[in-house]
């Protein structure tokens, strides 16, 4: 929130405020008027939580984050350098967070103040000299939570793991100039793979052209598209064609049904879906890169997603688990 030039703001060590009415605008977004606002946060403190907010947004640890991983470090081969390395990482926390640094509302920090201090030190923030017996509580402290963390991430769910045991599998755009291999492996799992789909008593060469096809409600311009030689060239034709009205809401679901129908109607390309396991799958897609497919780190991977609900399913009828 920036504040007007307007605000006065008092200094203090333990408090920021702002006296009479005054207003503050977050740019161009809004503006509020405050009676004798105040904040706690002194502007270190605020830095501070700017500095983790960054590192949160760029995947890295914050500071409340990176400190436990310091204490283990220094549990496993104690010295001084290790404990200074471990108070700095302490002390870069912002205060107000401190007690969340080992997610433990019961002892909050004071197993970290301890490490800090060293037997025979004085906790920061306090005049309490640590004691043999207070020093040994700690470290019993950390290793019963080094155990309780191992056990939590062997532990699996009753309803199965949380990430897929195998490795993901991805699905790339293959241009094939002389037509579709006779051995296609996982490109049968592709919208393009030649693979007929009756709908609604209407055929269509390919889950690509089927699609196209029914995103538009020209008559005329469906035909064209059932016509395509290629699922590329059925997009192309599709392009020239008005879309339906609710079209970007409704584009998932319809293609969900076309992959079910897909499925349904080739058994031997569903073993093929099912031969996948639990892997995550990833659609390489040109024609919507970011939200059909996946590259790299980016892109919603829709058609992977959807490939993985449908390889669900049919996994589910298999053992007879839909009724």
């Amino acid at each position: 929130m920036i504040p007007d030039n307007r605000l006065m703001v008092v200094p203090r060590p333990d408090l920021w405020r702002v006296r009479g009415a005054q207003q503050a605008s977050c740019f161009h977004v809004g503006r509020w008027t405050f009676a004798d606002a105040q904040s706690w946060l002194t502007p270190e403190l605020l830095l501070g939580e700017v500095r983790d907010e960054i590192d949160r947004l760029n995947g890295r640890p914050d500071s409340t984050g990176r400190c436990p991983a310091v204490a283990e470090t220094y549990l496993v081969g104690p010295s001084e350098e290790g404990r200074a390395a471990l108070r700095d990482a302490y002390l870069a926390i912002p205060e107000h967070f401190r007690h969340y640094a080992l997610g433990d509302m019961d002892r909050k920090d004071w197993p970290l103040k301890v490490l800090v201090a060293g037997l025979g030190g004085t906790m920061h923030g306090s005049e309490r000299v640590v004691t043999e017996s207070m020093h040994r509580e700690a470290l019993d402290y950390f290793e019963e939570r080094s155990k309780a963390i191992g056990r939590r991430k062997s532990r699996v769910p009753a309803d199965g793991p949380d990430e897929p045991r195998g490795t993901a599998i991805e699905l790339p755009h293959v241009h094939h100039p002389k037509g579709t291999p006779a051995e296609a492996g996982l490109l049968v799992l592709r919208n393009d793979y030649p693979a007929p789909v009756l709908l609604d008593g209407v055929p269509y060469p390919t889950v690509g052209h089927a699609y196209w096809a029914l995103s538009t409600a020209d008559e005329d311009h469906r035909a064209a598209i059932r016509a395509a030689g290629t699922g590329y060239a059925a997009r192309r034709a599709a392009e020239q064609a008005p879309r339906r009205p609710g079209w970007e809401q409704a584009r998932t679901a319809v293609m969900a049904r076309l992959l079910r129908a897909k499925f349904a109607q080739h058994p031997e390309l569903a073993e093929v879906l099912l031969g996948t396991g639990d892997a995550a799958l990833r659609y390489s897609d040109g024609d919507s890169p970011r939200f059909w497919g996946q590259h790299g780190k980016e892109g919603r991977n829709w058609m992977g997603r959807l490939l993985e609900l449908v390889r669900a399913e049919l996994s589910a009828e298999r053992y007879g688990l839909l009724g």
